[in-house]
């Protein structure tokens, strides 16, 4: 059978590149500590010696619009290519054309239509930066082949949290019982408070930082009954006209299942807080060592990261 040997879930933000290349007298002030960071998990992702990724994204208006918007989709290409114009022009990120694993989509596609998710399928469908940005942060190289599911996180109306929570687990299983010797990270990007052209978009953090501090609770403690019991669409909504991405990292989290995470780390950026989490299904040696290295420079938790405890730590650097 095939081996899960990692799942990532993190935030994405198409300005890293741009601004850790950036080298002027304009260079953001956090670039080096997000640099850091960023370059540390990483290595969580390395230490599990993966064969091929599935990633979890969302279309950002550039392949699907209100005409057309599917609510769950998998990639069956051989072959992706990735990155619109705007992204390029706007936020200075790469063009890539990445290998894809049909024999693994197939099979995904068909054991999900039989486990009651009504897939739609693409064998054109080109990628934007919600997968782009993990590849650009965890997989530089981008030497591995991808399986690319989509979600719809945008267009009302929205699956449910629970709908997400399910797909995961439903994921995870399938991945389980592949019968294949290849192993798999399942890598997933979304967001935790975020405002979108609102009056809150332009703070010195999210939009609700009470809201960060409690779902990175509730995904590093691998407490769903937590979320499913407080987090609605109209909950997200209030936090953030674009929280609804962090229904995707609900979805990561029901791959990893409910399980305290080995990885956590953040960072308090412009109008945003970025996140990255790693759980390790099977936790080697050498991915206990290599998470603990990670931790140790960019000063990340090796498991949960309680709201109080974030509470405290903020107060104490303030």
């Amino acid at each position: 059978m095939a081996d899960l040997t990692a799942v990532l879930a993190s935030t994405h933000h198409p300005f890293y590149l741009r601004a850790t290349t950036d080298h002027s007298e304009n260079r953001l002030p956090q670039a080096d500590e997000w640099q850091r960071k960023v370059e540390a998990y990483r290595e969580t992702l390395t230490a599990a010696e993966p064969d091929v990724l599935v990633m979890v994204g969302a279309d950002h208006f550039h392949q699907f619009f209100l005409d057309n918007y599917p609510t769950f989709l998998i990639g069956k290409q051989e072959k992706y290519n990735a990155t619109f114009y705007n992204e390029v022009r706007e936020f200075g990120l790469p063009e890539y054309l990445i290998d894809g694993d049909v024999e693994l989509s197939n099979h995904l596609h068909q054991e999900l239509l039989d486990a009651g998710f009504d897939f739609s399928f693409s064998h054109e469908l080109k990628i934007d930066h919600s997968i782009v940005c993990p590849i650009i942060t965890v997989r530089p190289q981008a030497d591995l082949p991808v399986v690319p599911i989509y979600t719809n996180i945008f267009a009302p109306p929205l699956p449910s949290p629970k709908r997400f929570w399910d797909l995961g687990r439903a994921i995870r299983g399938i991945i389980d019982a592949w019968p294949s010797d290849k192993k798999v990270a399942a890598i997933g990007t979304g967001h935790l408070s975020l405002e979108l052209g609102g009056p809150r978009m332009f703070g010195e953090h999210g939009p609700d930082p009470e809201f960060d501090a409690q779902a990175i609770e509730w995904l590093s403690t691998g407490n769903i009954e937590a979320i499913l019991a407080n987090v609605t669409h109209e909950s997200m909504a209030a936090a953030g006209n674009a929280t609804h991405g962090f229904m995707d990292l609900i979805l990561m989290m029901g791959i990893a299942g409910p399980e305290e995470a080995d990885y956590v780390d953040q960072l308090d950026l412009f109008h945003t807080r970025e996140m990255f989490m790693t759980w390790y299904p099977d936790k080697s040696e050498q991915q206990a060592a290599a998470a603990a290295r990670a931790a140790e420079s960019s000063g990340a938790a090796l498991g949960p990261v309680r709201a109080a405890q974030d509470t405290a730590k903020e107060g104490a650097s303030a």
